[in-house]
């Protein structure tokens, strides 16, 4: 069933100028989170590509073609099942993920955003971010976005050096990149972070250190370094492997790491996690939630959630993995269970937080 626009239209009026009130009030700070188990960061997974990177084996599929009206629908079945199996009664943030989502129509995720608003409290000035690859977000799609309730950009810029992009297998240039983050700015002024890697193969200090210089010329309030990380079955891997190319440095990969600490901080931003970097407030909601052990439900095709599933008479948190292959998970999703978590199991062990290709360690405390 097609969403009213007009219920689409007066949630998105709603935020808009719940954004406005807050850019007008200056420094943001991530609201506390509410006690207990009432409230929960919600993760959404877009699961397709138009290209895989050589550094990831994250779940992402090339398709031919993707059915979105049935992914649409999949993704509003499981986030309503969740919710309800969850009974949160506050979404503090929502962050669409993949895969590319800035590939899916901004439809889905108004969708998406009307399903939660609708099964639970979703502030006005809720955090809703997406990730955005350059070549697949111009400026008439961000502006669709933002109408659709997006109020966040996380771009995956990686690099400013177009040889090291070419390693990577990404499909944009640094001018890509930059005209890119210059539209996301405009149309979301404070409200945009940048991905920066470091660890690469050849990579050197000094060049790197000049591109997070260059970055600082144009870039927003959120900086987030990640470093190299070599994924078995990744072409980057193979071609380590192959002696190809030389094996990242980890000495000079902990230099960089060091120094461009130092950089960010003489920029005026606060290292708040040990990847994430802000300034003038500009922390991120979704992440801090992550870093305080708040719950988090993951939506769509391997997402992972850590909950309390209190509507099924579970007192206790439960870590949740849904299954990975989209079209098996649309065919559980639309069973009569209305979710597909293939993988449940008690939280209470230490975990390593990391986007394929891209890690970043930490000791999670039980909760």
């Amino acid at each position: 069933m097609a969403l009213p626009r007009a219920r689409v239209r007066s949630w998105v009026a709603v935020t808009k100028t719940a954004h406005r009130r807050c850019s007008t009030e200056g420094t943001r700070r991530p609201r506390s989170l509410a006690s207990g188990n009432l409230s929960a960061a919600l993760y959404v997974h877009w699961p397709y590509c138009e290209k895989r990177c050589s550094y990831c084996n994250f779940n992402k599929y090339i398709p031919r073609s993707v059915d979105e009206a049935a992914m649409e629908r999949c993704l509003v079945t499981e986030t309503r099942t969740l919710l309800q199996l969850s009974r949160v009664q506050r979404v503090e943030s929502v962050f669409f993920g993949g895969g590319t989502p800035s590939l899916a129509s901004p439809h889905t995720v108004a969708a998406v955003l009307e399903a939660v608003a609708q099964e639970t409290h979703l502030p006005a000035d809720s955090e809703v971010t997406l990730e955005v690859n350059p070549t697949s977000a111009p400026g008439s799609r961000l502006v669709a976005f933002g109408a659709a309730g997006v109020n966040r950009l996380s771009i995956g810029l990686q690099s400013l050096n177009d040889t090291e992009l070419q390693l990577l297998g990404r499909t944009h240039s640094a001018s890509d990149a930059l005209r890119t983050l210059a539209e996301a700015r405009h149309l979301f002024p404070g409200r945009v972070s940048v991905d920066l890697m470091l660890g690469l193969p050849a990579q050197q200090v000094g060049p790197w250190l000049r591109q997070l210089q260059e970055l600082l010329l144009h870039c927003d309030d959120h900086v987030s370094l990640y470093q190299l990380s070599l994924e078995r079955g990744t072409a980057l891997f193979t071609q380590v492997q192959q002696g190809t190319l030389p094996a990242p440095d980890p000495d000079l990969a902990a230099e960089m790491y060091l120094e461009g600490r130092i950089v960010l901080r003489e920029s005026g931003f606060r290292q708040y996690e040990v990847s994430n970097f802000a300034r003038n407030g500009a922390l991120s909601t979704h992440n801090w939630t992550y870093w305080q052990c708040g719950q988090y439900l993951g939506v769509g095709p391997g997402a992972h959630g850590r909950f309390i599933p209190q509507g099924a008479g579970v007192h206790t948190r439960e870590a949740r993995i849904q299954t990975l292959e989209p079209d098996n998970w649309m065919k559980e999703t639309g069973g009569s269970f209305g979710h597909g978590a293939t993988h449940r199991h008690g939280d209470h062990s230490p975990g390593v937080f990391g986007v394929p290709g891209k890690v970043w360690l930490c000791w999670i405390p039980c909760c």
